[in-house]
C-alpha cells in the first residue's frame, strides 16, 4: 500500500479551496441596492400600542422615510406593505418583500412598556432573546397574528402565548445576519444626531422578519408609555426627524454595500 504524504495534500487542498472561494466572490456582479420594502407596523383593526397611536405614527414615519429615499436615490424602487390604515397579515408583509426580491426590509413600530421610564429607539434583528424585556416585546408584536383568520394553520401551530415558541422562532437565523446588523447599527448611530435617545441594536424573534429573504430590521421608534417619547412622536417634526435618521442610515448602508 502506497502511503500519501498528508503534509503535502492538506495545504494544497486548503489553498485550492481558498482560491475557489475567492474567485467565486470576485467574479460575481457588484452588489446593488435597487429595491427596498418599507413596512408600517399594525394598521386597520390592529391598533398597536397607545390606543391606535402606533399604527398612525408608524405609517407617517414610513411614508416620510420612503419619500426621502426616493428623493435621494432615483435608482431605488420603494415598496410599501401598506400606505393607508389597513390590516396586512404578518406573513403577507414578508411575502411582499420576497416577491419583489427586495434588497432591504425595514419594519417601523412604536414601543410600549409597563416601566414608564424606558425611552428611546431600538433596532432589532432576528435572533435570540437576550432579556425578558426583549421576549415580552416580541410577544406583544407577534400577537398581531391573533387578528388573522386561521393563524394556527398559517404559522404551523405557532402559539404567541408560549415563551418556548418565541425562542424556537428566534433560532431561525437568516443568511443575512451580518448585513442586518450593519444596517441596524447605522440606524442607532444616527438617532442621537437628531437629539433623540438610542437604546442600541438588539435581537428578538419577530414573525414579520422571520421569513424575509434579505437583510431585515424592525425599528422601535420610541416608547408611547414614556411622556417624553410620546410627546416627540406626537409632533410632525419629531416623526420627520426619526425618518431622517433612518434615511441617513440607508444612505450610508447603500454606499458601503455597493462600494
Amino acid at each position: 500500500m502506497k502511503l500519501i504524504n498528508l503534509k503535502i495534500i492538506i495545504p494544497f487542498t486548503l489553498l485550492t479551496f481558498t482560491y475557489l472561494i475567492f474567485t467565486s466572490h470576485t467574479s460575481t456582479n457588484p452588489v446593488r441596492i435597487t429595491t427596498i420594502v418599507l413596512d408600517a407596523g399594525h394598521g386597520g383593526k390592529d391598533p398597536g400600542a397607545g390606543n391606535g397611536r402606533e399604527k398612525k405614527y408608524a405609517l407617517d414615519i414610513t411614508l416620510k422615510l420612503g419619500q426621502k429615499i426616493k428623493q435621494r436615490h432615483k435608482d431605488v424602487k420603494v415598496i410599501y406593505t401598506r400606505d393607508s390604515d389597513v390590516f396586512i397579515p404578518l406573513h403577507e408583509r414578508a411575502a411582499i418583500a420576497n416577491k419583489n426580491k427586495a434588497d432591504l426590509f425595514i419594519s417601523i413600530h412604536c414601543n410600549a412598556n409597563n416601566t414608564r421610564s424606558l425611552s428611546g429607539t431600538e433596532t432589532y434583528v432576528m435572533g435570540l432573546h437576550k432579556t425578558q424585556e426583549n421576549l415580552d416585546l416580541a410577544k406583544n408584536e407577534n400577537n398581531v397574528i391573533l387578528y388573522e383568520d386561521n393563524y394556527k394553520k398559517t404559522y404551523k401551530g405557532y402559539n404567541p402565548a408560549s415563551p418556548l415558541a418565541h425562542i424556537m422562532l428566534a433560532n431561525y437565523q437568516n443568511a443575512f445576519m451580518n448585513q442586518s446588523l450593519e444596517f441596524a447599527a447605522k440606524v442607532e448611530k444616527n438617532i442621537p444626531k437628531i437629539g433623540y435617545r438610542s437604546r442600541g441594536v438588539k435581537q428578538a424573534g419577530f414573525i414579520v422578519i422571520w421569513e424575509t429573504t434579505m437583510p431585515s430590521v424592525l425599528v422601535e421608534t420610541g416608547y408611547l408609555t414614556n411622556s417624553r417619547d410620546a410627546n416627540f412622536l406626537a409632533t410632525e417634526d419629531g416623526r420627520e426627524k426619526v425618518a431622517l435618521a433612518i434615511s441617513n442610515a440607508f444612505d450610508e448602508y447603500k454606499k458601503e454595500t455597493e462600494r
